[in-house]
């Protein structure tokens, strides 16, 4: 009767009036009213360029309702979600063409390279030829403006629809949904699962690229607006070998996509996933430190993204160089900052702390070169509080004597323009990131820097006193900072890391699903939190009981044998 009753309230309100804010202008609507109809009843020039809205902090459709009072926004193509919006649909648009096409071929989506997504393609030549028909029936697909269509329906029905398309991952990770229905968007013939907000036709994705990479294709997307600072279109055979390798680490933990991570979790073979993650981690870097010490390189610099887990890997990394002989010292980049009056300025004339002259290139350079003679140097020390440097006599003396080697970890490590006065034999640079290969399923990816962000907000309601809405709404400053300061150099490096362990959202969600819960419904940074609970979902939870001490992902959860 209870059910029932809130029904009938919910029918009851449509059609009574709300009060929103929308396009600068506080308007009277009847409840029940779509987006589209709104936008009908109040056009604009550029309403073409619109793939979704926003209602009261909440990304939904053009079609979602609008019942109670509030604030509604419109999603142009060229912004954040609609960025995402439109990787999304032009990946699908991508399936829909192949599946046509190439029936009996397979293709299974992977990670983030050139600008776009990588794809291992199976039972079908990737040449010239196939790029063109691929090229020309997609560009065919958003001329027609074909419907994307949505539907919610119940998990077995899904099931059921799932089984005759011949997708066995889709169909297992049903298995174990969160939920009684689940959301299917459809392209012509093609269904998949609705993973967001869907636009109202092909029309709005007609810029791509595709590429040849090896055996395979990347989808490369357009830089919308101008959004992609410090794009890198250019050959990446080094983060593809990474790429590579990260995939091939997954298979022989067993998991490759959410579906087998999630059956892992509930019969117990998990322990054997951890274990596995966790070996080849320690295989890799103490493959690394045998590379260092045969190169005979004195300074090491670790560099990667926020939350990537430079902090552990140092300290991984120097455990291993002790076994092999070698006897390492860390210093920080960040201690080498200028004075707080004489940090350069961005756009908006604010302190840019991440631009390469923040750091002071003079001092730096004198004390490597004076290190690598053998000289004892006194290394500055930076009071972030104060934005000065605290006395010499609070530095700390550093001495590269025999089989001694200097680890610097910053921002900057693979810019050579940190470094110009250091010889560059002395010089090893290490990148890394979490380029977590799992994916959803082999129609939809995992996005790395959502892992990241996941990292990041844990760690910072943990042990930094950031709120997830804190974390979630600083989080677009800190991509751009990474476009611009590390992304472009990552190639430079001597090698590619890759961080992510292949159980480690089941671990997350156990802390992030709480912390985003305390984001306000009223905040800028709930629909980002909602998006990322609602993804978390369909994961498993694990407990963390059987992660060593040592894993990289204790940084962000605790409970490290390291400090830091």
């Amino acid at each position: 009767m209870e059910k029932t009753n809130q029904t009938e309230q919910r029918t009851s309100l449509v059609g009574d009036p709300a009060e929103i804010l929308f396009r600068k202008k506080t308007i009277n609507v009847l409840r029940g009213i779509t987006v589209k109809q709104l936008m009908k009843q109040y056009p604009h020039k550029d309403d073409q360029q619109i793939v979704a809205a926003i209602i009261n902090n909440r990304v939904v459709s053009l079609t979602a309702q609008i019942l109670r009072s509030g604030t509604v926004d419109l999603v142009p193509v060229a912004s954040y979600h609609g960025v995402r919006i439109y990787r999304r649909h032009l990946t699908m648009m991508l399936y829909e063409v192949f599946c046509r096409l190439f029936p009996t071929a397979s293709m299974t989506v992977g990670q983030a390279i050139l600008e776009g997504y990588y794809f291992e393609v199976g039972g079908v030549k990737v040449n010239d030829d196939f790029l063109n028909k691929m090229e020309q029936e997609m560009h065919s697909l958003a001329a027609q403006k074909e419907l994307f269509t949505y539907s919610r329906v119940p998990v077995e029905e899904a099931r059921r629809l799932f089984a005759k398309k011949g997708s066995d991952v889709k169909r297992q990770l049903l298995d174990r949904w969160p939920s009684s229905h689940v959301g299917v968007m459809g392209l012509r013939g093609f269904l998949d699962f609705c993973l967001g907000p869907v636009a109202p036709h092909t029309g709005y994705f007609k810029d791509f690229k595709l590429l040849k990479i090896g055996e395979d294709l990347v989808l490369q997307f357009p830089n919308l607006g101008g959004l992609d600072t410090g794009r890198n279109e250019g050959p990446q055979p080094k983060l593809l070998a990474t790429l590579k390798q990260s995939r091939k680490w997954s298979k022989l933990a067993g998991v490759s996509n959410i579906a087998e991570l999630n059956s892992a979790g509930i019969n117990g073979s998990i322990r054997e996933v951890i274990l596995v993650a966790e070996g080849l981690h320690e295989k890799s870097i103490a493959e690394i430190a045998g590379e260092i010490a045969s190169g005979g390189h004195k300074l090491i610099f670790v560099a990667g993204p926020s939350s990537a887990g430079k902090t552990t890997f140092a300290k991984r990394l120097s455990i291993q160089l002790q076994a092999v002989g070698l006897r390492p010292t860390a210093i920080s980049l960040d201690n080498y900052y200028v004075d707080r009056e004489k940090t350069p300025l961005d756009d908006k004339g604010e302190f840019d702390f991440e631009a390469l002259e923040a750091i002071d290139l003079p001092t730096f350079n004198e004390h490597l070169n004076k290190m690598l003679d053998g000289k004892r140097v006194l290394t500055p020390v930076f009071n972030f509080q104060t934005g000065i440097r605290t006395p010499e006599s609070k530095w700390f003396p550093v001495e590269l004597k025999e089989h001694q080697v200097l680890i610097i970890e910053g921002i900057h490590g693979l810019n050579d323009a940190l470094t110009l006065a250091v010889p560059p034999k002395q010089k090893f640079k290490i990148y890394i990131n979490a380029l977590n290969p799992l994916s959803i399923d082999e129609h939809n990816r995992l996005h790395t820097s959502d892992a990241r962000l996941i990292r990041r907000l844990v760690r910072d309601r943990h042990y930094r006193g950031y709120s997830a809405a804190q974390t979630i709404d600083n989080w677009q400053s800190v991509r751009r900072g990474e476009r611009k300061h590390i992304f472009p150099f990552q190639e430079s490096a001597n090698v590619i890391f890759d961080t992510s362990l292949i159980y480690e959202f089941s671990v997350l969600k156990i802390f992030a699903e709480r912390y985003l819960l305390e984001v306000p419904r009223s905040h800028s940074a709930y629909a980002e939190a909602y998006r990322l609970r609602e993804f978390l979902s369909i994961f498993v939870p694990v407990l963390p009981a059987d992660i060593p001490q040592t894993s990289l992902i204790r940084e962000f959860i605790g409970g490290s044998g390291f400090s830091y």
